[in-house]
């Protein structure tokens, strides 16, 4: 028998979530909603990788834009979607769901002849499910034949090469018609059609999962003793019977006199924000236990905390805790009742489910507005010219960049939102300002509402602040600039997007490595952890440690830091590069007007055409990757021989 590749595979519902983003009120007064990837089993496959499983989703998708959004965004997750079929007939399934109160939670399924439910017996390759330690089957796809096919061969196929089988029961009375449209939030409807084809099911399982109300369901008894005892009649498997905030209850063998005789594993006193997908992090940190051979007091254990800080946030698959962070909840637990206001623990959700990985950024700055105003003001020419060269400058960018994922731009709306509009396809880095050019204290562009301003922009943008703080401002400057990074902080987190944090503590010297650093420390003891860094090359090589010692101290998640050019020399920015790129912390540069400055003072002059500013441009830009690239080869060679040196 081969050795599994995967972990599990999950079969099933997948949908695209819309979930209210006003709480306490109804869905008929829901003025906004913000988008996930929904249904138990994709909720499962991401919730097992963020746990570090290798998981699978095995189901159908429309052949549309939601459909896309869903794949794209699996395969960010890390599931496995070689057997993500695309349906050219069917649309993607739809959720759009609400948090009324601590109880109650409307929830509106569109799934009339939906992609998923388009699934059949052929969907499901022998090798494929042979390749998996574990299946993992849902309720809803035993409610038609065609469904309930394919989920059956895929048991079958499973129990042939000796893997487990996993049912969540995932009972939702409307997806059995027995609820009308209203009453998706409706838990328990009493039906022995539904109770004969659950055990049915269930002979064929290793593992049953289900809450209170879906044992009763399977057991064909409201009387939870007498439902366990039923459905230990119909099937050897292991039963996890949900409890809520009480945690959970095992029976892996005879039924006991007294429910608590069996196997309890307590669950964590948290505020019940949103049950909605709770369930389905309980079942990722299961199987994250019970497939990696712990025990099943462990793999509960690890169950627990998951739906823990699931039903402590907002949506279900962005919710799933990771490895990280659910280590650091078991190790140390919270102070907080209502997780989602534990700094620590919402900082380490936030930076180990960012989108992209970045190891190296090369990318082109362009995103000045008073030093093009000046320039085109001394020649003559109207704002649209700005705009003009700035398209100019992305066509050279993206000449020298081909397909390089280090590739990546800064550039503003004002006279760049063309470049914008062209960079939207997600392709590479892309970082936009939100400061107003030129003033102290910091103020936003669109407003002093920075949170509604972040709400227009792309959530693939970085968001790039540029501050002068210095260690010596008047306390009311430094009062009023402390306020406003708080502000944009906090709004970065609300809207999910990355922050570019571009400090200057030394107007006059920007290398001013102890003011930087001092300034570092202090945006570090405000709470707020930029996702990036953006700094001058400190003067003194000496520097970089102590600069590396504060981020890792305060944020071992910090992506790094890039360097600015400050229209210095390509030489003398190589220079500089020939430390950085031996400073692990140094990911690459955002520079610009070292590279567009001179074309951009000839174009804007009439002395060089399009063609003549690409080309320099691009020369330029080129030049400056290659020299951080040497830099940087040049390091790794120097570390590797220290290493075989000892």
């Amino acid at each position: 028998m081969a050795k599994p590749v995967l972990d599990a595979i999950a079969i099933g519902r997948v949908s695209v979530d819309l979930y209210g983003q006003q709480v306490g009120g109804r869905l008929e007064d829901m003025a906004s909603f913000a988008k996930y990837v929904g249904g138990c089993p994709a909720n499962i496959a991401i919730g097992g990788s963020r746990l570090g499983l290798k998981t699978a989703l095995l189901s159908r998708v429309g052949d549309e834009q939601m459909g896309r959004y869903v794949r794209e965004l699996l395969m960010r997750e890390g599931v496995d979607v070689s057997r993500l079929a695309t349906d050219p007939r069917r649309l993607t399934a739809l959720a759009i769901l609400g948090i009324r109160d601590s109880s109650s939670f409307p929830l509106l399924f569109y799934r009339e002849n939906c992609a998923d439910m388009g699934l059949v017996e052929a969907d499901i390759d022998e090798a494929f499910i042979a390749s998996a330690r574990a299946v993992i089957v849902t309720g809803t796809h035993f409610t038609t034949p065609a469904v309930a096919a394919a989920s059956r061969r895929a048991m079958t196929i499973a129990k042939r090469h000796g893997r487990q089988v996993v049912l969540d029961i995932d009972y939702r009375p409307v997806l059995w018609g027995l609820a009308g449209h209203s009453e998706g939030e409706n838990r328990f409807i009493d039906s022995a059609k539904v109770t004969a084809r659950l055990q049915g099911i269930v002979a064929d399982c290793d593992v049953v999962v289900g809450t209170e109300d879906e044992i009763h369901i399977a057991g064909g008894s409201t009387d939870t003793r007498e439902a366990l005892i039923q459905l230990r009649e119909a099937t050897k498997a292991v039963i996890l019977m949900k409890r809520g905030p009480e945690g959970c209850v095992v029976f892996d063998g005879p039924i006991p006199k007294r429910i608590e005789d069996g196997l309890v594993v307590p669950g964590f006193p948290v505020e019940v924000y949103n049950v909605l997908g709770a369930g389905d992090g309980f079942m990722s940190g299961f199987l994250r236990g019970y497939l990696r051979g712990e025990s099943l007091a462990e793999s509960c254990r690890y169950a627990n905390a998951c739906g823990a800080l699931v039903v402590s946030r907002h949506g279900c698959s962005p919710a799933s805790p990771t490895w990280p962070e659910l280590s650091r909840f078991l190790d140390r637990g919270s102070p907080h009742r209502a997780l989602r206001h534990d700094a620590d623990l919402e900082h380490i959700h936030w930076a180990t489910t960012r989108r992209g990985d970045w190891p190296e950024i090369c990318a082109l700055a362009f995103d000045h507005r008073p030093q093009f105003d000046a320039l085109a003001e001394r020649h003559g020419q109207p704002p649209e010219k700005i705009a003009a060269f700035k398209a100019l400058v992305y066509r050279a960018a993206r000449q020298v960049a081909g397909g390089d994922p280090a590739f990546g731009i800064l550039v503003d709306d004002r006279y760049g939102q063309g470049v914008l509009d062209q960079a939207g396809d997600g392709s590479h880095w892309v970082a936009r300002p939100i400061e107003q050019a030129a003033v102290t204290p910091l103020a936003f562009l669109g407003g002093p509402d920075v949170g509604l301003t972040l709400r227009e922009w792309p959530i693939t943008q970085t968001v790039k602040c540029l501050i002068f703080w210095q260690p010596d401002d008047p306390p009311a400057i430094a009062g009023a600039q402390i306020q406003q990074l708080k502000i944009l902080a906090q709004a970065c987190r609300d809207t999910g997007h990355e922050l570019l944090l571009e400090l200057i503590a030394n107007r006059k010297r920007p290398g001013d490595g102890p003011a930087t650093i001092e300034m570092m420390r202090r945006v570090y003891a405000l709470g707020i952890r930029p996702d990036w860094w953006k700094l001058a090359a400190p003067e003194a090589e000496s520097d970089w440690k102590p600069i590396e010692r504060t981020i890792r101290s305060a944020d071992p998640y910090c992506r790094g830091v890039l360097l600015l050019g400050f229209d210095a020399p390509i030489a003398k920015l190589a220079a500089a590069f020939a430390t950085a790129a031996a400073q692990p912390i140094c990911k690459g540069f955002a520079v610009g007007r070292s590279i567009f400055a001179k074309p951009a003072e000839d174009w804007l002059s009439g002395r060089i055409d399009d063609v003549a500013a690409v080309r320099r441009i691009a020369g330029a830009y080129r030049r400056l990757v290659e020299a951080w690239r040497t830099a940087r080869g040049a390091a790794a060679n120097g570390t590797a021989l220290r290493k075989r040196m000892g």
